[in-house]
């Protein structure tokens, strides 16, 4: 039993860590702008270098963890990822902190890749899911990196010793429970462009992948415009609106293998797209403060187990290395993030929000009729 523990221990700690330097560096980003007296248009340009660091980095980590071994790699990952961390506190002026965070987010992407790819042999050796439980705790490590900087907030605790202070902590702490005997035979990597898209089955796995992003994406950046808009809700009450997505999304993914399990992957896609849909609806149809905070519920409950179906599905493609695969599905998953909140505003400026929120009630439909694409091709589990 402890050799089963070991390992799932062990890759939850990496993607707590994962979610946690990420939340640290989130929860000051208003500090460390004042700092540098960036205007919003500035501050934008910057957070681009580090998408731009990811986007770079997903697939040169993708092959690197075919060919090296996927937990080495997210071992010596970690280590980068929480130095590029304390980058971002010394940085003594714009233009280092833009390479700061090119750097900062080559290494959250790179380990994202990685962490993910040991994740897949994980339950390859255990035999059942347990990517949903791995996501979740990428989200709760993201909650415990935020609350870290209100604290910090609160106690006057400038940004660099609080980014030096708490790194450090949970850094050492998620190494040494990630310490593990783990032997895995390397994989060469897939020849071809070293940038290349997912193709073949994998595209659709990769588009699944993209649709659920974008509407993560939207909901972060225009869940509480919409209740504001909409319902006519005050600032504070508007905010619980992400809250409730946020909160339902992690309770699922706490219990997303179970379901995952019991229903078979492609039932567990269809209803998770069918879910983000009726979510979506109940939100753009139907009038109500009430309304919409129980349509953002749904989606986070729709979403939370389609980006770890995707990731597991990549990891054990039969005819693509598990790095190379997971890079390229998350290189459109992360694209997705990223043209979530334009698309929904420019569509908003053309229409009206409701209406452009109706773009992810189609997109949640296009997961539930893509769902066979997660068919396990490799692991031996109940489609």
């Amino acid at each position: 039993m402890r050799e089963r523990r070991a390992p799932r221990l062990a890759v939850s700690a990496m993607f707590a860590l994962n979610g946690a330097l990420f939340g640290i560096w989130a929860s000051r980003i208003p500090a460390v702008a004042e700092r540098h007296a960036l205007g919003p248009g500035a501050l934008g340009l910057l957070l681009l270098m580090m998408a731009a660091g990811a986007i770079c980095a997903f697939p040169l980590a993708g092959r690197g963890a075919d060919r090296l071994g996927a937990y080495r790699l997210t071992w010596g990952l970690a280590v980068v990822y929480t130095a590029t961390l304390a980058l971002l506190a010394l940085a003594p002026g714009p233009r280092t902190l833009g390479a700061a965070l090119f750097l900062f987010g080559a290494a959250h992407g790179a380990m994202d890749v990685a962490m993910n790819a040991w994740a897949g042999e994980v339950e390859r050796r255990l035999r059942r899911p347990c990517m949903s439980f791995f996501h979740a705790m990428f989200s709760l490590g993201a909650g415990l990196g935020a609350g870290s900087g209100f604290l910090a907030a609160r106690a006057g605790l400038g940004i660099a010793p609080h980014f030096l202070l708490a790194g450090a902590l949970l850094a050492a702490a998620a190494l040494a429970l990630a310490r593990i005997e783990w032997r895995a035979e390397p994989r060469r990597a897939a020849p071809g462009r070293v940038f290349a898209l997912p193709k073949g089955p994998l595209a659709a796995v990769g588009f699944v992948a993209f649709c659920a992003a974008l509407g993560e994406g939207a909901m972060a950046d225009w869940s509480a415009i919409f209740i504001v808009l909409t319902t006519g809700a005050t600032e504070a009450a508007a905010a619980l609106g992400y809250a409730a997505f946020s909160v339902a999304m992690v309770a699922m993914r706490l219990a997303g293998d179970r379901v995952i399990a019991r229903a078979g992957a492609v039932r567990a896609a269809r209803g998770a797209g069918l879910l983000a849909a009726t979510g979506v609806a109940l939100a753009v149809l139907l009038p109500g403060y009430g309304a919409a905070l129980a349509g953002f519920a749904l989606m986070g409950l729709g979403y939370a187990v389609v980006m770890p179906l995707a990731f597991s599905r990549a990891a054990n493609d039969p005819q693509v290395p598990p790095g190379t695969a997971i890079a390229s599905v998350a290189t459109l998953g992360y694209g997705g993030i990223l043209l979530g909140p334009p698309v929904i505003g420019f569509a908003a400026e053309a229409t009206s929000l409701p209406v452009a929120f109706g773009l992810l009630l189609v997109l949640a439909l296009a997961i539930a009729a893509l769902a066979p694409a997660m068919r396990p091709r490799a692991l031996a589990q109940p489609a």
